[in-house]
């Protein structure tokens, strides 16, 4: 089994690459989705969060107010820190038994940890390779002003709240340049 951790900053095509390399059979784990299966109501990274915040930041339902919660966060650095500390240990569990199975059943194939912060939080330890998509910096604040419908400030300020891409890119085993068509991403993906 090949275990590739995939990232790069907002708006570089990140998700495109992710889902290339399923078409092409690999395995996907999105740290994303996992993110949303760790704070479900009832599990204890929800009532870590319920904890830390108070019940105005659940729905009616009782399940996490994502929206007022992203708020929160966004705008606050410490509010961010206290949910990480909370969620990132349970992300990372979660992603290492999804690995420790697909060892378990003997699975040869390519397994894709698909993750935006894989190397902020140190996650790059969990996989073989580190491959970066990468995007010039003014398609991606064209592609977060339509996708997001942000400002040219907006999306500046959330590309310049990430790890800058030359960081990742120092990290990186393999770069996907996302600056041509999308014959030439697939070409580097299917290589």
């Amino acid at each position: 089994m090949k275990i590739i951790g995939l990232t790069g900053g907002i708006a570089t095509g990140k998700s495109q690459v992710s889902s290339m390399l399923s078409e092409l059979g690999a395995i996907i784990i999105d740290a994303d989705i996992v993110a949303r299966e760790v704070v479900q109501k009832g599990l204890p990274a929800w009532q870590q969060i319920k904890d830390e915040f108070g019940q105005e930041y659940l729905l009616s339902n009782g399940e996490l107010n994502r929206k007022k919660l992203g708020k929160l966060v966004f705008t606050n650095p410490d509010a961010l820190a206290k949910l990480n500390s909370i969620t990132h240990p349970a992300i990372k569990g979660r992603i290492e038994d999804r690995i420790n199975n697909l060892k378990a059943q003997d699975f040869k194939g390519v397994v894709v940890v698909d993750a935006a912060l894989l190397l902020e939080t140190g996650w790059e330890t969990m996989v073989d390779q580190v491959w970066v998509v990468d995007a010039p910096i003014e398609k991606r604040i064209e592609r977060l002003m339509i996708r997001d419908n942000f400002t040219r400030d907006q999306a500046l300020s959330r590309i310049n709240s990430q790890m800058s891409q030359q960081e990742r890119i120092a990290k990186a085993d393999k770069i996907i340049y996302n600056n041509s068509d999308i014959d030439s991403l697939r070409e580097q993906v299917q290589r």
